[in-house]
């Protein structure tokens, strides 16, 4: 994995892809930054957050991932390894399907992937600081450059889907607590049954995170 540092930038995600399409020979990057001014979060949404924060986005080739991981389910994959090494640090936090990471039930961060051609794009954002009495922050100290080869490392052992899932679906359980928005609607998750692809039944349908 190549990782490029910036102080500060609009968006990793967008300064990936433009930075992915200028490369004669595709390599794994990842793009790193303690603060953006244009982030892109789920649903069309901004996620800007304020300087000393953690923000970075990376690519891979879908043939480098997992063969049993449904792509659909990719931002529920990427989230739990990085909330896994956190936890081996110290941390309490948690995932409330299918992308947001939690400290008790605070909102610290997100994921958002999406896919182009035969490329997986993962941007990932991280309170470590104060934002606002809306959202928390990360409950311990991490070294960031430590930490992204740390979880790089892991992504690279391509631990299985079905590794990932049977520890997932028991934290299933916290996010009964919470809503989720689903075509623009607020829905609560106290009755959502988890699928094994990730997916969730709810109100009759089947949802995947599509983020």
């Amino acid at each position: 994995m190549k990782i490029i540092r910036l102080t500060q930038i609009d968006s990793t995600h967008t300064y990936l892809k433009n930075y992915i399409k200028n490369l004669e020979v595709f390599t794994p990057t990842c793009i790193i930054t303690d603060y953006q001014t244009n982030g892109v979060g789920s649903r069309g949404n901004s996620w800007t957050g304020v300087k000393g924060n953690l923000f970075f986005s990376f690519v891979y080739e879908i043939e480098d991932l997992p063969i049993d991981l449904p792509l659909q389910s990719c931002s529920i994959y990427f989230s739990f390894i990085l909330k896994k090494i956190f936890e081996e640090l110290g941390s309490n936090v948690w995932i409330k399907w299918p992308n947001d990471f939690y400290i008790n039930n605070k909102k610290i961060g997100g994921t958002i992937t999406t896919m182009s051609n035969n490329l997986l794009f993962c941007g990932i954002g991280i309170n470590l600081n104060n934002v606002s009495e809306e959202f928390g922050k990360l409950d311990i100290k991490i070294d960031i450059d430590k930490t992204m080869k740390n979880y790089f490392n892991n992504i690279e052992k391509q631990i299985s889907w079905k590794e990932i899932f049977s520890q997932f679906k028991v934290e299933f359980q916290n996010s009964k607590r919470f809503h989720v928005t689903i075509e623009n609607q607020k829905k609560s998750l106290e009755n959502a049954v988890l699928n094994s692809d990730g997916s969730i039944n709810i109100d009759n349908k089947k949802v995947f995170s599509l983020r």
